[in-house]
């Protein structure tokens, strides 16, 4: 055997391309995860023990339509925490300088336009022109 002076670590931690879940939407997941498998394997014992017609297959069908109710109340709850963070805590929408400018821009010409043509009221045929263009 050959003897190394600098052996390589046997963990190398390499960056991953998705950022880590926040830690109540993590925390959800797991649950999400343990109840959904406690709902299999409560199935699973429903179905061989109604295939074997043993007396526990009746209590364990119960127990399994119990587990799919809470299994599908934990997924709903995962994507609910996980849309409740991003709303308290995701990127704040906002517009940038240059939309904000344009748009300041278009409504002072806008306001001149009433204005100039206050006075003067269109033709009905051309409103309809301008609604109706083919």
């Amino acid at each position: 055997m050959e003897t190394v002076d600098d052996p390589q670590p046997l963990w190398t931690e390499e960056p991953v391309g998705t950022p880590r879940m926040p830690d109540p939407v993590r925390n959800a997941a797991v649950r999400a995860v343990i109840s959904v498998s406690v709902t299999l394997v409560a199935t699973m014992v429903a179905v061989l023990g109604a295939l074997a017609r043993a007396w526990m297959a009746a209590p364990s069908v119960l127990l399994a339509i119990a587990c799919t109710i809470a299994a599908t109340w934990a997924v709903l709850d995962v994507w609910v925490t996980r849309q409740v963070w991003n709303q308290r805590h995701g990127v704040l929408s906002s517009p940038s300088s240059a939309a904000r400018r344009l748009r300041r821009e278009r409504r002072r010409a806008r306001r001149a336009g009433r204005a100039r043509g206050a006075g003067r009221t269109a033709r009905p045929e051309a409103r309809r022109d301008l609604l109706f263009r083919a």
